[in-house]
């Protein structure tokens, strides 16, 4: 495993941070000023922001450092891993095929993949494509994030994963809970490739990509460990402090749940084209937005299908999912007027700091 363990985030100087530009009427610009506060308060290497106001106009955002060992500027609108912001992204997929009748909301999984789904509790003749898309299914999720950190660069097969999920005991009977788990989304994408006879990185460049031309995001192939274009670069903090390069890593394990790589400007375009009708009939798409309480993430908090829900402190909703990965992390979304913002950081952040991109994509959105 090649590794670059570098030098702790304390070494960031203020020289590292934009300066707060100012609106007319010299009101500082809060996007700028949250950004700053991330990294110089909260210990994140970098951050990146996309925000498109209700005006319509859009403006990018950086703060921090590229390379924590040189010093490098943070690309502007540079691509990160996108981690579980993947999962609209199948849940799409999925739902085109439910508009072309190759799929259906309601079946068991157990209609297109007979007999993968059984174990503990476990049982696909149960659990339908709906709940896999809203993480009702009870399945246990696969994810052993001690073994990715340990070798990030290992590849692993889709089946590979769905053992390591079926080793272990139900979470709770189909449709009776609602809980997070990232073999859905691995299930999902495994019914994508058996109904399409296409890898799923395909169908999604083809059906979405493409489509709607994201011309800074892509489905990494097998074996892909790289960044393509200009990017930051992505760290998870070891024990001692310092910072521990997670750049160059296989997104395999993550797949279908988390394994694309985009810019924080494609993701606002995903969603604007999302709402706007331009991804799915309407029919699908008040299917996605049809959510349930999911409280256990953040109060007010709601699941759809792929798609989440989160109250704005100036009033209504927006629409978008988020992601983690080990070296990135991304939040935002969009609103039904229009107004868009996705922020990226180049580091898992902690609770505190969380709550801060949290608290900064409310105060982009509603300012």
């Amino acid at each position: 495993m090649a590794v670059v363990t570098a030098v702790a985030a304390g070494v960031m100087t203020a020289g590292a941070l934009a300066p707060t530009a100012a609106f007319a009427g010299g009101k500082p610009d809060s996007v700028q000023t949250s950004l700053n506060a991330l990294v110089k308060d909260d210990g994140l290497p970098a951050a990146l922001a996309s925000v498109k106001g209700r005006d319509g106009r859009t403006s990018a955002y950086t703060a921090g450092v590229g390379d924590v060992a040189t010093g490098a500027k943070v690309p502007v609108d540079g691509q990160v891993r996108i981690g579980s912001n993947t999962k609209p992204f199948t849940a799409v997929v999925v739902l085109q095929l439910v508009a072309e009748g190759k799929v259906g909301l309601d079946s068991p999984v157990d209609t297109y993949l007979p007999g993968l789904l059984r174990g503990d509790g476990i049982d696909g003749r149960t659990i339908t494509v709906r709940q896999l898309l809203q993480h009702t299914s009870g399945l246990p999720d696969y994810v052993n994030q001690g073994a990715i950190l340990s070798n990030p660069t290992r590849y692993y097969e889709p089946r590979e994963l769905l053992d390591a999920a079926l080793a272990q005991k139900a979470r709770f009977a189909p449709g009776t809970r609602w809980s997070y788990s990232n073999t859905n989304y691995l299930m999902a994408g495994l019914i994508i490739q058996k109904v399409t006879g296409r890898p799923l990185g395909e169908e999604v460049n083809r059906r979405i990509v493409d489509r709607i031309g994201l011309r800074h995001t892509y489905f990494p192939t097998p074996g892909d460990t790289s960044i393509r274009e200009a990017h930051p670069k992505g760290y998870n903090r070891d024990a001692d402090g310092s910072l521990r390069d997670y750049t160059e890593l296989d997104p395999s394990w993550g797949w279908a749940a988390g394994a694309a790589v985009s810019t924080t400007s494609d993701i606002n375009r995903f969603y604007a084209a999302l709402l706007g009708g331009r991804l799915l009939p309407a029919a699908q798409l008040a299917e996605m937005r049809t959510t349930v309480p999911a409280d256990e993430v953040t109060p007010g908090f709601r699941y759809g299908l792929g798609l989440a829900s989160r109250p704005l402190s100036c009033g209504g909703v927006y629409w978008g999912h988020g992601g983690t990965i080990p070296g990135y992390y991304t939040a935002g979304g969009a609103t039904d007027d229009g107004r868009a913002t996705s922020i990226a950081v180049t580091m898992i952040p902690g609770d505190a700091a969380e709550k801060h991109v949290a608290a900064a994509v409310d105060s982009a959105l509603c300012r």
